[in-house]
């Protein structure tokens, strides 16, 4: 599904489903900014982009930080040109007993993983507006869908993503925008294996009727699709991209 032409940002694209987005996009031909807090990272995806030939740039700051979405958009116009597809997949996790979760907690949690995807599509979509097309697509997450012992406050945000989406697609469905989210399941990614409390993608997923964890390429093929020409009458929708871990 060619992409030639177009202007991709993909937030948290350092590393993990943010870098498999990043490539994938990059294989269909989009020009992408990849947005991240860790430079190495967002670096090395950047130079996996223009090795295979690619155009691609490294921005770096905090996806909930209005400055910094705001120079990072500037940048990215100036050296790419005008963007028409955001893929709002910066995020944090959380694993915490409920009576434990702090304010601090909370807010934090809610800032990057709400507010994050709110204002770096407000920043945007001006730039699809003038281009009368765009795609937005937000990475959810099945924890919203089920519920998650020892995640309320990252269930509660991704819930909130899914509401947004919603919102947001009715908003601009007649203006050539498609609003869409994917919420993964369990999927090996650098921050899973990360997390504090030794969470096991294999035996997570084993009952599941495929049997096996995700791969961040699974969620960037879906995403590669929702972003495409194929996906203009797609908008507002939930893809789930589980192994069948949820079947609504």
């Amino acid at each position: 599904m060619s992409l030639n032409g177009k202007v991709a940002v993909v937030t948290g694209g350092a590393s993990g489903i943010g870098r498999a987005i990043a490539l994938k996009l990059a294989s269909d031909g989009a020009a992408v900014a990849v947005w991240d807090l860790d430079e190495s990272g967002a670096g090395e995806t950047v130079n996996m982009i223009t090795g295979a030939g690619g155009r691609a740039i490294a921005c770096i700051g905090d996806a909930s930080d209005v400055d910094a979405i705001a120079a990072s958009a500037a940048r990215t116009r100036e050296e790419l040109g005008a963007i028409t597809i955001l893929v709002n997949n910066a995020g944090i996790t959380g694993f915490h007993a409920f009576l434990d979760i702090s304010v601090d907690m909370l807010e934090r949690m809610l800032r990057v993983n709400v507010m994050g995807p709110f204002l770096c599509s407000q920043a945007i979509i001006p730039d699809m507006l003038d281009a009368g097309w765009g795609r937005i697509v937000n990475i959810s997450s099945s924890s919203a869908q089920t519920g998650a012992m020892m995640m309320t406050h990252y269930a509660t945000s991704k819930g909130a993503v899914v509401a947004f989406t919603k919102a947001l697609a009715r908003e601009y469905a007649s203006k050539g925008i498609t609003v869409n989210n994917i919420p993964p399941g369990f999927v090996d990614t650098p921050m899973l294996r990360k997390s504090p409390v030794n969470v096991d993608a294999e035996a997570a997923s084993a009952n599941s009727p495929m049997g096996r964890p995700g791969k961040p390429e699974d969620i960037a093929a879906a995403c590669s699709y929702l972003v495409s020409e194929a996906a203009g009458y797609v908008t507002g929708h939930t893809l789930g991209v589980n192994g069948g871990r949820v079947m609504p």
